[in-house]
């Protein structure tokens, strides 16, 4: 599952990354991956995979990353600034978009699939996101 993160800088991309892999169990410090470019994380049988390709001059950068390695069963890959990492990223299952408005965020996800359609099915359906959620506004 490939989860893309868009949005200017200061948006809330990694706030929100930190919130739903604390909603998803896991309790280790969810650091920003600005410098290190990949952070990953488990709880229980998922492998979660935080990657921010800000930082990169040239997409054949993100291709060094090995990227597509990462795309295992039980693995989600959380990825901000997919652009910057041409073909060597994989095609987004989910993709949200963050943007200001007024004294909060907006929150715009899309379904590029039929994993990221379940997948925000389930968002929808799933009380215990709540606290996910309030965190984007």
């Amino acid at each position: 599952m490939v989860l893309y993160l868009r949005g200017e800088l200061g948006a809330g991309k990694t706030t929100c990354v930190r919130a739903l892999l604390h909603a998803l169990g896991v309790e280790a410090t969810v650091r920003s991956p600005t410098y290190t470019l990949v952070e990953p994380y488990r709880a229980g049988s998922m492998n979660f995979v935080h990657i921010d390709l800000y930082r990169l001059r040239a997409s054949v950068e993100a291709d060094e990353l090995g990227i597509r390695d990462y795309c295992e069963p039980n693995t989600l890959l959380l990825i901000e600034w997919p652009e910057k990492g041409g073909l060597a990223v994989p095609l987004a299952d989910v993709d949200l978009h963050l943007e200001y408005q007024g004294n909060g965020r907006r929150a715009t996800l899309s379904a590029q699939g039929g994993i990221g359609g379940e997948w925000l099915a389930n968002l929808k359906a799933d009380a215990s996101l709540i606290p996910y959620v309030s965190h984007l506004t």
